[in-house]
Parts: C-alpha cells; structure tokens; sequence
C-alpha cells in the first residue's frame, strides 16, 4: 500500500468500534517506564512532496556509475513487470504455506518454480529455495555426507576458483560440522581444474567433488571430464552453476555420462536486483533418488477427492522447518518472495529469451576484455573459454587503478589480487547485457588514460 488513506474520523470510527479511548491505549500493556516520553533526534514531519526531493537528492549523490563489477552478484535488466506483480498482496504478504487448502496460489507459483529449475539444470527434483548461493554450497555438501552413505571420510575436494565466499561460508557453516575440504589447484594458464590435480585422490575415500560452472574467474570448467573422473572414483559431484549461463551452456544433469548428482546456486540473475547485498536466494535441484536428504521446501502437485488439481509441501513433516533435531538443516530461512520474483522473471522471458541474454553477455564480455586489453599495462590472465567475466592482470597495483576509476564514475571490478596472490595484480571484471558499446569503450578511454598518467607521474 504507497499511503494510509485512513483519516481522522476513519480513526475515530475503529477505536469506538473496539472500545478503546485512544490509539495510546492499545498499547497500554507496556508499562510506562519503557516508553519513550519523545524522540527527540527525529526531523520534523515532511510533506510529500518535500520527502520526493529529499530521496531525489540522495539518488543523486549516490550517481549512476557504470559497473562492471560481478563476482557472484550481476546486473541484469530486470523488466519492470516483474515486481509490479511480485509487490502485489497475494505475493508480498503470503505466509509460509503450511494450510494448502489456503495456499494455492503460492503453492502452485513454487511448484512452477521447481519445474523451470530442474528443466534448466537438468535434473529431477528442485527445492523451492534456499538462504542464498553460498549457504546452498554448504548445504550441497551436507547433503552429499547424507546420501553417499558408502562414504565415511566427510572429506570434499573444493577448487581454488571456487568462488572465495563461497569457500568461507563452507567452513563457517559445513566445516563447523566435522566436513572436510581440500583445496584443489587451480591450471595456470587456463584457469581451470585439471583432472591431473585429483589424481593424487584415486583410490581415497572422498565424498564428493565441487565444481563450479563457469568459475570465479569466469573460466569455463572441462566439466565431462571432471565428471567422470568424479564418478569413476567413487564420488557424488556437486555442480554450482550461474543460471544464466545455462540457457546456452550444457546442463548438470547432463555432464559426463551420468550427470552431476546436487546442482546448487545462487538465483539472484533470475530478476532480482543488486540492492546492496541482497536479500538473494539460493537454489538446489537433485537426482530423484536423494530428492528426501535435500533440505528446504518441496511441493507436490495430486489431486483432491474431487479429481481436481492440487498443490502441497510434500515428502517432509513440517518439523523439517521448525525443529532441529529432525531437520536436513538448521537453516530455516528461505526466500519466497526472491522465489516469486525468479519465477515470474523466466515466465516472462521464456527459454528464448533467456539464451539472448546470456548470448548477449557472452559478447559484451568479450568486447570488453578485447578493449581492455588494448591498453598498454594490461593483459588477460588466462586462456580457456569463459562466460561473461574475465581476469586482467595490470602492470601496478590494483587497488589505486579502481579508485581513480570511481573517481570517474566506474566501478571497475574486484580486485583479487589478496584471494589469489600468485596471480598478481589481478582484476576481475564482467560485463553482463546491461552494458553498451559506448561503456566498453568509455572504461577502456578512462582506463587508458588513468594507466598513462601514472606511468608519467
């Protein structure tokens, strides 16, 4: 609701309707010692009108910088009908839908959900969300220990270009729960995991293998072989994937000759804004036979007494949500609306659609690695396929090149150069289709002439 049209005499009319003198007196239960007589570092009331030229001027002062940061949260064009049907109060003020015969709606809008993801990433079974993309890579590993029961060790192989949050949160989270990680290498050249760096584990007891498609550094992983080698060794693979990226990328469910067994993710490319962090979510889809050891919600879809089409939460008790002792996850919190807004953006957008857009990001990137590149003092790092980020490595410090770029109003990337010292001065940068021509070419102008300056100086 954008405003309270309730006037004095609306006001007046409840409170005599409930019997109550004043609005003071509905909260008469907290004693008077804990109220507050004024508070006094509030600003005077503004009008309208005045409150639209404040947050204007604020807007403002934040400016409009060209970005080109990623590293797991992208700038997407998101279409304006997304969350004017998402803000709606069937969407934004459903509660968790526990009473099906009141929750047809939200429960259809997840069971819709599930089906676009496991058709996108190949699987059988999909939950319907999880915290965000880091905590599902936690809970993927958690899993794995769970379904792979031949397995005693607990043990994962984890790559370094492994997204570096997501490798922190698996310790936090997974690691504080007697899992085990080791840190695979990553190829030099490429950027990749080679299947030469797990050889040394043949024969071990591992519970599974990570891999990331595409990579923190946007590389494209050898995934068939990757696979394999996993399953040959007697592994579960967990595959985490950029959902874009697989509307034109092979899917999980079909790398290698069996496919990957957990797909995990984070879903906020699927019409979800930056918003400063967040919140986002996290998705997880499986193969049907260990569809009961993945945590979150799963809806069903039967029919009544009738024969009339139904939805529900299926396959778990509700204690799974709401009691630890007897849930896959001491995570409680999904991220409905987030779920809503993803639903509703690939609904929109269709297979087609979405495939332009990850082909558009394809291009834009690499525009933008063959503009940078140009510029005396920057090279690309490594030389495998990737999708729409890539690292550069700078003749100086990279830390002083992004903030004379801010200066100008560009948010130049992440520098990365702390995670992976080996690299250097190493910067990554993505370019997704919110991007133009002339903002490649404005960055690469910019970034040439802060390079030239500092050489002179």
């Amino acid at each position: 609701m954008p405003f309270i049209p309730h006037t004095p005499e609306d006001v007046r009319e409840m409170l005599e309707r409930i019997g109550a003198p004043d609005t003071d007196a509905l909260f008469d239960e907290i004693p008077a010692g804990l109220r507050t007589a004024a508070l006094q570092e509030i600003p005077p009331a503004l009008s309208e009108m005045e409150i639209g030229r404040l947050m204007s001027a604020r807007a403002a002062a934040d400016g409009r910088r060209l970005n080109f940061i990623g590293a797991g949260a992208y700038e997407h064009h998101v279409p304006a009908a997304v969350w004017a049907i998402v803000t709606r109060g069937e969407f934004y003020s459903a509660y968790t839908p526990y009473q099906a015969e009141a929750s047809q709606g939200t429960l259809q809008l997840l069971y819709e959900y599930q089906s676009m993801m496991a058709s996108l990433t190949g699987m059988a079974a999909s939950n319907a969300s999880l915290y965000d993309g880091a905590t599902a890579l936690a809970e993927a590993c958690l899993m794995a220990v769970r379904a792979h029961r031949k397995s005693k060790s607990q043990r994962i192989l984890v790559p370094a270009s492994v997204n570096p949050t997501y490798r922190q949160v698996l310790q936090a989270i997974a690691g504080n729960q007697n899992l085990a990680f080791d840190l695979l290498p990553y190829d030099a050249t490429g950027g990749h995991t080679t299947v030469a760096s797990l050889e040394k584990y043949r024969g071990a007891d591992i519970t599974a293998l990570v891999i990331q498609q595409p990579n923190f550094f946007g590389t494209l992983e050898d995934v068939d072989a990757l696979t394999d080698w996993a399953h040959a060794a007697g592994m579960l693979v967990i595959a985490v994937v950029n959902p874009t990226s697989l509307a034109i990328l092979k899917p999980p469910g079909e790398w290698g000759s069996k496919g990957a067994d957990i797909v995990c993710g984070e879903g906020q490319p699927l019409g979800v804004p930056l918003s400063s962090g967040g919140p986002y979510f996290g998705f997880m889809t499986t193969r049907l036979e260990h569809v009961r050891q993945m945590p979150g919600r799963i809806v069903g879809r039967t029919v009544d007494l009738d024969g009339k089409q139904g939805f529900t939460l299926t396959l778990q008790a509700r204690e799974q949500h709401i009691r630890r002792s007897k849930a896959t996850s001491n995570i409680c919190t999904n991220q409905g609306l987030l779920v809503t807004a993803a639903t509703i953006y690939m609904s929109l957008v269709g297979p087609h659609g979405l495939a332009q857009v990850a082909s558009a990001c394809m291009e834009r990137s690499a525009e933008l690695v063959d503009a940078l590149t140009r510029v005396r003092g920057v090279r690309l790092a490594f030389d495998r396929p990737r999708f729409h980020e890539a690292v550069l490595l700078l003749d100086r410090p990279v830390r002083g090149v992004l903030e004379a770029l801010a200066a100008r109003d560009i948010v130049g990337g992440v520098d990365i150069s702390t995670q992976y010292p080996a690299l250097g001065n190493a910067l990554l940068v993505c370019a997704t289709e919110t991007r133009t021509g002339e903002d490649v070419a404005t960055y690469a102008r910019v970034l040439s002439e802060i390079m030239q300056n500092a050489a002179a100086a």
